[in-house]
């Protein structure tokens, strides 16, 4: 269960894959081959978007969306064989990495299998047909929990994944699939395989209460938590994303923040990132380079689990269409040294074993992690602007640990970086008299 949530899952790094898009043939072989590469960078967990055959009937775009799935029981002809993805498993392991796949469970194509076998399992309109509760979602159908037999056939296809060698399931939308279902099936899934890593895409909190004023069911982070390890932060997303846009609004993302750490139960983790399938490339989204590094070096440096999307490294400024082949564009890799950087760091002494603070939002982002004698202390150049700023730091000359170069500290004070900095310092600093009024206040 998530309260048992290891307190090392907050130091994960996850990559997320979209297997179409990946390599040249778009198989399980290219990623197979790309492997070696991704867990050198400092990647625990990778993470394949639906690995399913994908419905036909109604679908978008040429090929069809992932997420609109005929059978949960079989992998897409078009990536190679099952037995092909339980081998990648198995070298996916040799190598110390943990395999996760997509879990799409409120809803199915409107050709899947189980519609076939069981249409008495799907919500159904008036006249007796199945229906999706999201109008914009027009190719699937969505499932109705009310059947226990329903859950039973998920649970022993979760069952079945992790049997193969399957680490941890991603589940899409899980904030409008029952609870009790997914507190169910962690404890059978816990029961074939221990460990099992469960990340919830928790949804826009607009979205929840949407769908609650139309009489639907969606759980809030809170309430998710009592299942899964991970949560997006999706809560506060929008937020962020008009940070990014405006600096002005960096107080209020700040605060936002800090709300999370005392809203939500303690053994919460959320999981931080820049882009992933749904959202724009951080490389389009911010308005320079050095600010677009500066946001990724922050969401790394977080506190929770950090996402990267294939293609990040190599900073694209397009998000692949995920109804057609639209390949990533690995060019020369560009930003893998720097997120290498950010994906180790995520495993130094102070953030596996320290308490992380916020501690100033302007003119730049700065936050430490305090362990027991020494700590690692950030600044993020977010707003592109160049100025000095007060750090608790004692004067000195220090490393950056994201390009070796030397920081000066003199009284008290230090130069905001082009992009971002992270010092390690030996001792122990009180962040609490360093905290800006407006990040606890809204002043």
């Amino acid at each position: 269960m998530a309260q048992d949530t290891p307190k090392s899952y907050r130091n994960l790094v996850l990559y997320e894959i979209y297997v179409r898009n990946h390599g040249k043939e778009g198989t399980f072989a290219n990623v197979t081959a790309d492997l070696p590469r991704i867990k050198a960078m400092g990647v625990d967990v990778i993470w394949f978007m639906p690995i399913h055959p994908i419905g036909q009937l109604n679908k978008k775009g040429n090929l069809g969306c992932p997420y609109s799935i005929q059978d949960y029981r079989e992998v897409n002809p078009e990536y190679g064989t099952k037995k092909e993805f339980e081998l990648l498993c198995q070298y996916a392991h040799a190598l110390g990495l943990k395999v996760m796949i997509d879990v799409v469970y409120n809803h199915t194509s409107h050709d899947a299998l189980l519609l076939q076998q069981h249409p008495e399992w799907y919500h159904q309109d008036e006249n007796g047909r199945p229906v999706t509760t999201v109008p914009e979602w027009s190719d699937v159908i969505d499932l109705d929990y009310s059947h226990q037999g329903l859950w039973d056939y998920q649970i022993e296809t979760l069952q079945m994944w992790a049997r193969l060698g399957v680490d941890g399931f991603r589940c899409d939308v899980a904030s409008i699939v029952p609870l009790e279902f997914w507190k169910r099936a962690c404890t059978a899934v816990a029961q074939v395989k221990p460990g099992v890593i469960w990340l919830a895409e928790s949804v826009h909190t607009v979205f929840v209460i949407d769908r609650r004023r139309h009489g639907l069911m969606a759980h809030a982070d809170g309430e998710v938590h009592e299942a899964f390890d991970l949560s997006y932060d999706y809560d506060i997303w929008p937020v962020w994303e008009k940070a990014v846009k405006d600096p002005a609004m960096l107080p209020h993302y700040a605060s936002l923040l800090w709300f999370q750490q005392g809203i939500y139960p303690a053994h919460t983790i959320k999981m931080r990132c820049v882009e992933n399938h749904d959202q724009p490339r951080i490389a389009r989204r911010a308005p320079s380079r050095a600010q677009a590094l500066a946001w990724t070096a922050f969401q790394a440096f977080n506190e929770g689990a950090f996402l990267i999307y294939a293609g990040q490294e190599s900073e694209n400024r397009h998000t692949p269409d995920l109804f057609d082949v639209d390949k990533v564009k690995w060019g020369a890799y560009s930003a893998q040294a720097f997120l290498t950087r950010l994906c180790h760091l995520k495993k130094h002494p102070a953030q596996m074993n320290g308490q992380f603070t916020l501690l100033a939002c302007q003119p730049a982002l700065a936050a430490l992690w305090q362990a027991e004698g020494e700590g690692l202390y950030g600044v993020f150049n977010v707003t592109g602007e160049t100025a000095v700023m007060p750090t608790p730091l004692p004067d000195g000359i220090y490393v950056n640990l994201l390009d070796d170069r030397q920081i000066e500290v003199r009284d008290g004070e230090m130069a905001v970086p082009e992009t971002a900095v992270l010092l390690s310092y030996q001792g122990t600093i009180d962040p609490m008299p360093n905290l800006m009024p407006n990040i606890l206040f809204g002043q």
